[in-house]
């Protein structure tokens, strides 16, 4: 009888049927994977299942696959799988580790990751994940240990670096932790800051005979927080501009005193130099002492206030609080996991008297308001924001 490994597999891609042992066909489907051909991938790698439902290492590709579209748990279960129906591998358990992780189970993830470690003390990858687990549990000095033994192993590992960079902020140690912070834009599939080659980022140096160019190159949230250094900047380059999203103007306005916004790059004007809004605090040379605060440094515009206070006022019955809702972030965030919740968790809060809950959310997760059925009012409000 033949072993599991001498099965034969039918190939994919001929007219007529060609079988391959197993391990051959397991060869072929991370040979496609490292080609970036998934799809064929996971095809090869589900026929291999089908004849041998076992196999740790089709089991391993499958779970690699899942974690692509979003299917942590499942691939939880076949790494786990993986694990029991074969020898110890390092990547089983590096990769179960950082599964772990985005499901949460941090004790679980904490356990793989030092497996992953004692079985390869040279896999900068397995540090990397543990530094990643370490964290999100707060232990910011095992974090930082992990952080640097990766990059002693791999000295160019861009997620390692940002690793260290946010275990270093969260320890408020700003100035290492800024200029860690810097390698984020080499991590894989980080699009530029500008679609403009050519042009030098800003050092921080003052000049008076160009334009600056100063871009929103996060979120929302992170273009509101590092817009506090916008005034520090044009102290030092008094013609800036700035490119953000169009929802972002009016709020800028407020810091860029006639700077010009754009909205599009084909808008832009020429500038001498660039620098995104988040590489600022580096450059300000931000500790927890000199961090630009002025409060407040953004202000709600005096007719905005005047028109939502007597709309709510014609919505909201009198003696009524107002509580405004905002339950999920963008679906397609990677951290979305920890970003956002169901609007049916927050039931027990909206079965209350007396309140009003204001829902100020938008996107998909907006269409959640129709299943409400609490006590409290809910008024949607997202689409008129």
């Amino acid at each position: 009888m033949a072993t599991e490994s001498e099965q034969p597999i039918r190939k994919l891609g001929s007219m007529k049927t060609v079988t391959l042992p197993v391990q051959e066909a397991l060869g072929i489907v991370a040979a496609l994977e490292a080609s970036g051909r998934r799809d064929l991938a996971s095809s090869l790698n589900e026929r291999v299942l089908a004849d041998a439902p076992d196999n740790p290492e089709a089991l391993h590709h499958k779970a690699v696959s899942l974690t692509r579209s979003g299917d942590d748990a499942a691939a939880a279960c076949l790494l786990e799988r993986a694990i029991a129906n074969s020898l110890p591998q390092v990547h089983h358990f590096r990769n179960l580790c950082a599964v772990y992780e985005r499901l949460g189970r941090l004790q679980e993830a904490l356990a793989a990751g030092k497996r992953a470690v004692a079985l390869d003390e040279t896999d900068a990858e397995s540090y990397h994940n543990l530094t990643v687990v370490h964290a999100r549990c707060l232990d910011l000095d095992s974090a930082l240990a992990c952080a640097r033994r990766a990059l002693s192993l791999d000295p160019l590992r861009a997620g390692a670096h940002l690793a260290l960079a946010e275990a270093l902020l969260m320890r408020g140690e700003f100035i290492e932790g800024w200029q860690e912070y810097e390698w984020r834009f080499r991590l894989a599939g980080v699009a530029p800051v500008v679609p403009h080659p050519g042009k030098p980022q800003w050092d921080g140096q003052p000049f008076s005979d160009g334009k600056l160019l100063l871009v929103g190159d996060q979120g929302f949230g992170d273009v509101i927080q590092f817009a506090r250094y916008i005034p520090w900047a044009q102290s030092r380059c008094p013609d800036i501009l700035v490119a953000s999203a169009p929802e972002m103007r009016h709020l800028l306005a407020q810091l860029a005193p006639g700077a010009q916004i754009v909205g599009e790059w084909e808008s832009c004007p020429p500038y001498r130099a660039y620098v995104p809004l988040s590489g600022l605090p580096r450059l300000h040379g931000t500790n927890a002492e000199n961090i630009p605060a002025p409060s407040p440094y953004l202000l709600a515009a005096p007719d905005r206030i005047a028109f939502w206070r007597d709309r709510l006022s014609a919505l909201v019955p009198d003696g009524y609080r107002r509580i405004g809702l905002v339950w999920a972030g963008r679906a397609t965030h990677p951290n979305d996991r920890n970003r956002s919740m169901k609007l049916m968790q927050l039931a027990p809060l909206l079965d209350r008297s007396k309140i009003a809950f204001i829902a100020l959310q938008k996107g998909p997760a907006a269409a959640q308001i129709a299943s409400h059925h609490g006590r409290a009012p809910l008024i949607n409000l997202g689409a008129s924001i």
